[in-house]
């Protein structure tokens, strides 16, 4: 299990809109090369990301599933990538004195990663985690990045 916390500065409203936006996923989250497609459900419970994970040319076509959500506040999440595994992750938002609160809890839920010692697994998702939110932040305090409905018009 691993829990990661990081003040992002931008405003509640603007960082769940960058969560609920599934295009935008690959642009923080550590592993993830490329969006293939987002149901337009996305992201109500069993609605879908279908994302690549890996290095060119190893990728794995695979997808992630909405679990449970609470609008601005909460996004639950059931991530794959067969062979390795899937993982449940969850997103908290609160909001803080400069900006949102924003908290991934992350632990590996089938596949061969709940064979790895409980020490090692929380350190290597921890590094993700940290990194993830890292580049999570650049997104929603500087980057441009399109909303959903644009992505629906093209």
């Amino acid at each position: 299990m691993s829990t990661v916390t990081r003040i992002v500065r931008a405003s509640p409203e603007r960082v769940w809109e960058v969560l609920a936006d599934g295009w935008t996923y690959p642009l923080f989250v550590v592993g993830a090369t490329r969006m293939r497609d987002v149901d337009e459900e996305w992201p109500e419970v069993d609605s879908a990301i279908h994302h690549s994970v890996g290095l060119w040319p190893l990728v794995i076509n695979d997808s992630t599933v909405v679990t449970h959500v609470e609008p601005g506040t909460v996004l639950g999440l059931r991530a794959r990538a067969w062979p390795l595994g899937e993982a449940d992750v969850e997103f908290r938002l609160a909001p803080h004195a400069d900006g949102t609160e924003v908290t991934i809890e992350e632990d590996v839920a089938s596949g061969p990663g709940v064979l790895v010692p409980p020490p090692l697994k929380g350190l290597s998702l921890t590094w993700r985690n940290i990194e993830t939110l890292r580049r999570f932040a650049f997104v929603a305090e500087n980057g441009r990045a399109p909303l959903a409905s644009e992505h629906r018009g093209s």
